[in-house]
């Protein structure tokens, strides 16, 4: 497996692609002018604790006031608020909690007006971005993210991450971790920690401290709401969360961006500093890597896949929908049984990808084609399972009910991402899919046409289109012919509209996929 980072940067904004054996998973956009992040830490102010929600609505700046649970407050915020009490005078220095002495925590089941009052300073993290109407949701129970371990402040734990599941190896980095773990915090040992030395978590530790003593110092007379400690560009928070020995390539057009994150490799991975390069040419990066086309046809309404399956992917009010259809297979199989279960570990496979790129949150219901065999059901079950596996948002699949549908629950913490694969019409007022979406929409009429068994097939087209289908080696109409067993004929009409088309029967009559 082969991880790519596709770097393209702009005056106004910097755009990430993440991609895994060359197909697009991950794509991420980094606007200059954007002021709220996840991860962020804000010394704030309460508006108002409202008893009804039992949660608070806090003023860190932004237009819309942040949102903070009485369960998101965490055990230690007494402890919080004493700690910025002492903070905030220029007499107090020592920012490391090794003398501080803790308050008790509060009761998991009480009020946030017994908590809370209004006009109180409060430390915040970002935990999810605004969304829509809805600002930020925020947490007090702060954390430092390093390379290998998280930091926590006012607290006494050690925890391993799940990920990691060989025992001796957590009992080893519990007491590597015990051994240099400062009074006073938290650590998680996250997963990339597997393997590591004390050498290289005390050298992220020791970096943790440095920003939470930084983040301290900004404390003292501060303007509220104030930003005291920023989460790292997106840049460096993507390869401290994504990067692994699996990556093969870090590819970047900016050339400060460039040193930036070669400085970073070099200090987290120094064995895979050379990955890191800086592209210079005239065509654009999201050109040469193909990028720009994934974009294009990942993020329509239909989205193809090999065999001819395809997903057939609809945003609703409550949630998100997703259509499995096998499209042209079902004329090839053997037996329907193994047909269902191929399209379905290929749309699973698919699905999974798809939730990462649309970054799609909520409830996700996936229509699979019906399957009678339990043991197929579980296969399709613990696939799903391994292809989301490297999604870093927490998810849960639940599995599949008595109809076929497989229920996934997701996490979203940013805005979805949704790009539009329309384009001003050249003919007329309005909008129209773009040209690359149009080739993927006369490759899913083509399949629909072929499974109900039609036998001659006439494509007619504008000049352009037809060109586009009979060019190259092989042509787009000679993989037609590959994947189908069915020629079928190309007719240009110069009378028809830049991206008009119509199936044809052998008796010219039009087909209605």
């Amino acid at each position: 497996m082969n991880k790519e980072l596709i770097i393209r940067s702009s005056s106004d904004a910097v755009d990430f692609a993440l991609l895994k054996d060359g197909k697009l998973v991950e794509l991420h956009k980094e606007s200059s002018n954007s002021n709220i992040a996840v991860g962020d830490i804000y010394l704030a102010r309460v508006r108002k604790a409202l008893s009804g929600l039992n949660a608070a609505f806090v003023n860190v700046g932004y237009e819309k006031d942040g949102f903070l649970h009485y369960h998101d407050l965490g055990p230690q915020i007494q402890t919080q608020s004493k700690f910025i009490k002492k903070a905030s005078s220029p007499k107090f220095r020592d920012y490391n909690l090794k003398n501080f002495t803790f308050e008790s925590d509060i009761d998991k089941h009480g009020s946030i007006t017994d908590v809370l009052n209004p006009n109180q300073t409060v430390l915040v993290q970002v935990v999810k971005e605004p969304i829509s109407t809805k600002g930020p949701r925020l947490s007090s129970e702060l954390s430092l993210a390093g390379r290998y371990i998280v930091l926590v402040p006012f607290s006494e734990r050690i925890s391993v991450s799940q990920k990691i599941e060989d025992k001796e190896e957590k009992s080893r980095l519990k007491r590597l971790v015990k051994s240099i773990k400062p009074k006073g915090f938290s650590i998680i040992i996250r997963t990339v920690a597997e393997g590591k030395k004390v050498a290289d978590i005390d050298k992220d530790l020791q970096n943790l401290l440095k920003r939470w003593n930084a983040m301290c110092k900004k404390i003292q007379k501060a303007q509220y709401p104030l930003k005291v400690l920023g989460e790292l560009n997106k840049a460096s928070s993507m390869l401290r969360d994504l990067f692994n020995d699996s990556f093969t390539s870090i590819c970047v057009d900016d050339e400060a961006l460039y040193s930036q994150i070669k400085d970073y490799v070099g200090e987290i991975s120094p064995e895979k500093e050379s990955i890191v390069s800086l592209y210079n040419s005239k065509i654009p990066i999201y050109e040469k890597f193909g990028v720009e086309r994934q974009i294009k046809t990942s993020f329509g309404e239909t989205v193809t896949m090999k065999k001819g399956a395809y997903l057939v992917i609809e945003h609703t009010e409550a949630m998100h929908v997703i259509d499995v259809n096998s499209g042209n297979r079902s004329n090839k199989a053997k037996n329907q049984a193994d047909t269902a279960l191929d399209v379905n570990l290929i749309s699973a496979t698919e699905i999974a990808r798809q939730l990462r790129l649309r970054d799609m949150g909520g409830i996700i219901v996936v229509d699979f084609i019906d399957m009678n065999n339990a043991e197929h059901r579980k296969k399709l079950y613990d696939h799903l399972k391994e292809e989301m596996s490297d999604d870093r948002a927490k998810h849960k699949i639940l599995p599949p009910s008595k109809f076929g549908l497989i229920q996934i629950t997701r996490q979203r913490v940013r805005p979805e991402l949704s790009i539009k694969t329309k384009e001003k019409n050249p003919n007329e007022n309005g909008e129209v899919e773009a040209p690359i979406v149009l080739i993927n929409k006369i490759n899913a009429d083509l399949q629909k046409l072929i499974a109900k068994g039609q036998k001659k097939i006439t494509l007619t087209a504008h000049p352009f289109v037809c060109a586009y289908l009979i060019k190259g080696t092989p042509s787009m109409r000679t993989k037609w012919f590959l994947d189908h067993k069915k020629w079928v004929k190309i007719q240009p009409r110069d009378a028809y509209k830049y991206l008009e088309y119509h199936f044809l029967d052998a008796n010219g009559d039009r087909l209605k996929p």
